[in-house]
C-alpha cells in the first residue's frame, strides 16, 4: 500500500506596510482626488495629483507589472503629494519587494516625478535607487504629454529595479567588521545620507539590531541600520538620502551599477 504524500502549501508572501514616514499624513484616493489643482499660468501648468496616479496605473497595466498594496499621502494643505505602490513583477523576492514612489506638488516645490525603490518586509524600511523627473516640469502641454512621458519613465525605472536586485544580493554577501562599519557611518554624514544627529540611532541599530534577520555582520545589515534610522526623517528627502547611501555602499562592495 502506497501512502500519498500531500504537497505542503507554500508560505504566504508578506504584504508590505509601506510606511509613509514623517512629514506627511496618510490619505485615501478620494481625499487625493478632492484636492483642487491651482489655476495654470502662461509658464506653469500644475498636474492634478490624481491625474498622475491614474496615468501611472494605466501605464503599468499595459506591462507585465502589477500593482499590489498602495499608500498615499498629502502634506502642506494638499499642495504636496507622495505615494507608494508595491510592484509585482515576474520575479518576487521573499524578503523585500519593488516599490514605485510618486511625487507631485502644487506649490512649485518640486516637479512631478516617479522613483524606483524597495521595501523590506520584516521592518518596512524603504530605500530608493533612481528618480525620473517628468520633462518640462509643470509647463504647457505637460498634461497632454503625460502618458508618453510616464511610459518612458517606467521603462527607465524597470532597469533601476533590476540593478536594485543585484545590489541587494551583493550587500547580503559582503561581510563587514565593526571598525569598517563605524567608518562608513561617519562617511555617510559627509555625503548627505544623514546628519550627525542620527549617528547614535544608526550605531544602535547596527550594534543591537531590533530584528534578528539583521544580526549577521553584513553590508545588508548596515544598510538596514541606516534605513531604520531614516524613518524619523522626511519622506520627501528619503529618495535623495538613500541614493546617496547606495552610492557609498556600492563603492565599498565593488559594484559598478549605472
Amino acid at each position: 500500500m502506497h501512502m500519498q504524500l500531500l504537497e505542503q502549501p507554500k508560505p504566504k508572501r508578506p504584504t508590505p506596510n509601506l510606511i509613509l514616514h514623517c512629514g506627511a499624513h496618510k490619505a485615501t484616493l478620494d481625499e487625493v482626488q478632492d484636492v483642487r489643482t491651482p489655476r495654470s499660468t502662461s509658464s506653469w501648468c500644475p498636474i492634478p495629483h490624481n491625474r498622475l496616479i491614474d496615468t501611472v496605473q494605466k501605464t503599468l497595466a499595459s506591462t507585465n507589472l502589477r500593482i499590489g498594496t498602495q499608500a498615499h499621502s498629502l502634506s502642506h494643505e494638499g499642495h504636496r503629494y507622495f505615494g507608494l505602490m508595491e510592484i509585482l513583477g515576474p520575479k518576487n523576492d521573499d524578503d523585500y519587494c519593488w516599490v514605485l514612489g510618486l511625487r507631485n506638488s502644487h506649490d512649485k516645490t518640486f516637479p512631478a516625478g516617479i522613483v524606483a525603490g524597495a521595501s523590506v518586509f520584516v521592518c518596512d524600511n524603504l530605500s530608493f535607487s533612481g528618480e525620473v523627473k517628468f520633462a518640462r516640469k509643470h509647463t504647457r502641454f505637460i498634461v497632454r504629454d503625460l502618458p508618453g512621458i510616464t511610459e518612458r519613465a517606467i521603462g527607465q525605472l524597470m532597469a533601476k529595479w533590476h540593478d536594485q536586485d543585484k545590489r541587494i544580493g551583493a550587500y547580503k554577501e559582503a561581510d563587514i567588521e565593526d571598525t569598517t562599519a563605524h567608518d562608513l557611518i561617519i562617511r555617510a554624514t559627509d555625503v548627505g545620507v544623514c546628519s550627525n544627529r542620527l549617528i547614535p540611532s544608526v550605531l544602535k541599530e547596527w550594534r543591537e539590531p531590533r530584528y534578528p534577520v539583521f544580526e549577521d555582520r553584513s553590508v545588508w545589515s548596515l544598510f538596514n541600520a541606516f534605513t531604520e534610522a531614516l524613518k524619523d526623517g522626511s519622506l520627501a528627502e528619503l529618495p535623495r538620502r538613500t541614493e546617496a547611501l547606495h552610492g557609498l555602499l556600492d563603492v565599498h562592495v565593488g559594484l559598478g551599477l549605472n
